[in-house]
């Protein structure tokens, strides 16, 4: 009897999850769907699912509109760059608060990520001003930057939370043994956080390639990634959804392959230290 409710139990957290998975990966296959469509097919009303005359126009007319691959160029520049520039900020940030600890080591912690529930447009007067002043507006420098400092909060607190997982009595022995600062972090800490500075270096990687609100604001051109080669689809004469949706699945193709690929690392990474 009770093996049975325990099937029954199973079988419906299954299907519930199986829901759930679905109604998220919904708009990512409606958005690819459109993107074959026409202009009249993708307002139509009521709309049409699969029985259309599929069409590859909208990708042809997005390429010769836009240069796609300045702008994933773009992308992968300001998601790469300031991800490895936080993640080395990061370790060495979270190491002292995780086995070096102070009295203000939690407060730190929590003012950082206080700052990520700051309004971004309370913010951005300023820092445009100041990259006006710097000559970082519309430049990669400058939105590598911004973004870095945006998602390190992030990083330092899941590093963190990863590095508290490791048993300091391994740390200590490194230190017996003659191990100096750097080589305890480069040598000992990090091999053993491994699935842990991936998962977050795959998190970060994410956050930064869909950032919009400061790419939006603080580009132009130049240095414009796949959040503003979506954006330039939205005219003040309407919305082109078709073409749109294929922009969008242009810009969100490379992404979502990257965490297709890399989903067993990310999951592993993520419930690290979850059991003992």
């Amino acid at each position: 009897m009770a093996r049975a409710v325990t099937t029954q139990r199973k079988t419906i957290n299954t299907a519930i999850a199986w829901a759930i998975g679905l109604l998220i990966f919904f708009p990512i296959l409606w958005t690819v769907l459109t993107s074959f469509k026409t202009e009249a097919q993708a307002i139509s009303d009521p709309p049409v699912f699969l029985f259309f005359d599929w069409t590859l126009e909208n990708y042809s007319i997005v390429q010769e509109r836009s240069n796609y691959m300045r702008y994933l160029w773009n992308s992968v520049i300001i998601a790469g760059v300031s991800t490895i520039i936080g993640i080395i900020i990061a370790v060495p940030a979270a190491w002292s608060m995780a086995f070096v600890p102070s009295r203000r080591s939690k407060d730190i912690l929590l003012w950082m990520l206080s700052t990520k529930m700051l309004p971004a447009v309370g913010v951005l007067y300023p820092i445009y001003l100041l990259f006006i002043k710097m000559g970082l507006l519309d430049s990669l420098v400058g939105l590598t930057i911004v973004v870095m400092l945006i998602n390190l909060p992030i990083i330092v607190w899941m590093l963190y939370t990863y590095f508290k997982e490791i048993p300091v009595d391994i740390l200590e022995a490194a230190r017996m043994d003659g191990a100096t600062l750097r080589e305890e972090i480069l040598y000992v800490l990090t091999p053993m956080a491994i699935p842990g500075i991936a998962s977050t270096l795959l998190l970060n990687v994410i956050l930064a390639w869909n950032e919009a609100f400061w790419t939006l604001n603080l580009t132009a051109a130049k240095a414009a990634p796949l959040t503003a080669f979506i954006a330039s689809y939205s005219s003040p004469e309407g919305l082109f959804y078709a073409k749109l949706s294929a922009a969008s699945t242009m810009a969100i193709a490379p992404i979502l392959i990257l965490g297709w690929f890399s989903q067993k690392q990310l999951v592993r990474g993520l419930t690290f230290g979850a059991v003992k």
